[in-house]
């Protein structure tokens, strides 16, 4: 291309694949058009939008036990069948929009309507989303608006030879902390661009909807960045909102909804905008979900805390803490806090003692027992309490050891500083399956819990109930009792104590039975529940509930109770 500053070699900015020659650093555009009997054609029809969204966060290229890039045909084989076993019913799918740079987990777009080459063709990704639906899950995207990459050979930037095609000029058109560019989104042919992204994903792999990245970055010109949100209405209505922005977020929804009505959105908002969650027609942003994305940092707050420290009425808070009506997607840990340079729940609770002490033929020590125990339950209460949906990271269900950390060689800053790669090493980059299936490891206990985790609320749907009520916060026995649905959770956080005849309120008269117990053998507990034993309620005020019923509350266990005619 001749552009003001000089001839340029650019692929196209709607290329449909791209590709990295062997030895090569930038892309080079392919026309892909394979034969007619070589074209994947789907076979399965996309199926409804369940009501209760239990997502199963993954990485093509980490998902496989081994060190290398994995493929989309090795993920439809192995991982699908897995993602349906324990229990999900969606698999949202990140760093699909083609990404030079690996190590960007997907983040840095270079070509947005090129599916990853690195993973496979756009026909091997079609045939993994086909399977999907045949097995009944729904494939969301990761879907990244909100930025795109630098890089001048192969991606956006400087597209024309000008600082402006589709990004803000000067300092409003970078963004410090991601080392990208910014979208301007009251540009008619960005919109256009940006729409047509949106739409072709839809229809041509017949993805099931989106997860919308980075929204609060686009929503306001700070960026969310060094801002804490408390509530006030001028947060969000004022000379700091990114109007074009939240007008193209309104476009967009209205669009996919328009187009295919039982298309979900799901927006990673941490500022709680007003009407999010409110259909445009109404007046709203119009995502169907917000990313509760509060919870995970609030755990991570409480990992550095010694026990007797943890506060039941701040965890209730946190989970609570939402605008009426707008459903959230809740969840425990995402791939952020397994990045390098944070840690998981499980490397935050056990740390290096699950590098000697998680194989069962070994004595276990306390901050193993402690540990399994709490991931348990907070992820038990986080889905309990949290929101109309839940999430997990890939591997996370089963307490996935150590860190995500991409290959990358040794970095070096303009001052002269070197931050250290790690030889370009796989080894931290990939999802070692086998310990969560091993049954002589511990990892399989928390494995086995996420399961029936999941199944139990398959079964009573209590996360999309109307009913719930709160209805004990004891800073002094450190319990938490609360109804969603029909069903009764008991949570014990006391790192000694248990309670015989614990009196636990309710709403309905009858015979509880235990559905759920965090402490059972197969889950790595100690059993100490009788899973025949029969509750009955008894009449009279209590916590506010009209009737309770006496039960054994072990320390550090979560117990979900349910009337035995459910």
């Amino acid at each position: 291309m001749d552009t003001p500053s000089g001839i340029k070699d650019s692929i196209p900015a709607w290329i449909k694949f791209s590709v990295q020659a062997p030895g090569e650093i930038p892309y080079n555009g392919i026309y892909y058009d394979p034969p007619e009997e070589e074209k994947y054609v789907f076979q399965h029809p996309q199926p409804k939008a369940p009501k209760s969204l239990r997502i199963y966060e993954s990485h093509v290229g980490m998902s496989s036990p081994e060190p290398k890039i994995n493929t989309y045909t090795s993920f439809r084989d192995d991982v699908l069948p897995r993602i349906k076993r324990l229990g999900y019913n969606a698999v949202q799918i990140m760093a699909i929009q083609e990404h030079s740079y690996y190590a960007s987990f997907g983040y840095h777009v270079t070509n947005f309507f090129a599916p990853s080459s690195r993973f496979g063709t756009p026909d091997e990704l079609k045939s993994l989303i086909d399977r999907a639906h045949e097995l009944g899950l729904l494939v969301l995207m990761d879907i990244v608006h909100s930025h795109a990459s630098n890089n001048v050979l192969d991606g956006l930037n400087q597209f024309d030879g000008t600082d402006t095609h589709y990004f803000h000029s000067g300092p409003r058109g970078h963004h410090w902390m991601w080392d990208s560019r910014l979208f301007n989104y009251g540009s008619w042919e960005v919109l256009r661009f940006l729409l047509s992204n949106a739409r072709w994903w839809l229809e041509e792999y017949k993805f099931d909807g989106f997860r919308f990245d980075g929204v609060t970055s686009m929503m306001y010109t700070h960026h969310g960045l060094a801002v804490s949100f408390t509530g006030n209405y001028s947060e969000y209505f004022g000379y700091a909102t990114d109007v074009d922005a939240v007008a193209f977020l309104m476009l967009v929804n209205d669009m996919i909804h328009g187009l295919y009505p039982e298309a979900v959105t799901i927006g990673e908002d941490v500022s709680g905008m007003p009407t999010f969650c409110i259909p445009v027609q109404d007046g709203g942003v119009g995502f169907e979900y917000r990313l509760h994305m509060a919870i995970p940092d609030k755990w991570i707050e409480m990992m550095k805390l010694k026990d007797e420290d943890w506060k039941m009425g701040e965890i209730v808070h946190n989970l609570t803490n939402r605008r009426w009506l707008e459903k959230c997607v809740a969840y425990a840990e995402s791939h952020d806090q397994a990045l390098v340079g944070d840690k998981t729940i499980a490397f935050w609770l056990m740390d290096k003692d699950m590098y000697d002490f998680m194989a069962l033929d070994r004595p276990s020590t306390p901050r193993i027992d402690r540990g399994i125990a709490l991931h348990k339950m907070i992820r038990l209460v986080t889905m309990g309490l949290g929101g109309e949906g839940y999430l997990n990271f890939m591997g996370n269900e089963f307490g996935h050891p150590e860190w995500i950390d991409f290959p990358r060689g040794d970095q070096h800053l303009p001052n002269g500083a070197v931050i250290p790669g790690n030889n370009y090493s796989y080894d931290k980059c990939r999802r070692m399956f086998d310990l969560g299936d091993a049954d002589y490891l511990r990892y399989r206990g928390m494995h086995e819990f996420d399961q029936a985790m999941q199944h139990l609320e398959e079964q009573y749907g209590f996360m999309t109930s109307e009913h719930q009520y709160i209805s004990r916060k004891d800073e002094g026995d450190k319990m938490i009792i609360f109804e969603r649905g029909n069903l009764v959770f008991v949570f014990n956080f006391h790192w000694s104590n248990s309670y015989f005849n614990y009196q636990v309120g309710c709403l309905k008269p009858g015979k509880f039975k235990v559905v759920l117990d965090s402490d059972d053998k197969l889950f790595g507990g100690f059993n100490r529940i009788d899973h025949t034993a029969e509750y009955f309620s008894t009449e009279g005020l209590f916590d506010n509930r009209p009737r309770s019923f006496l039960v054994y509350a072990p320390s550090r266990t979560a117990v979900v109770y349910a009337l035995s005619e459910d």
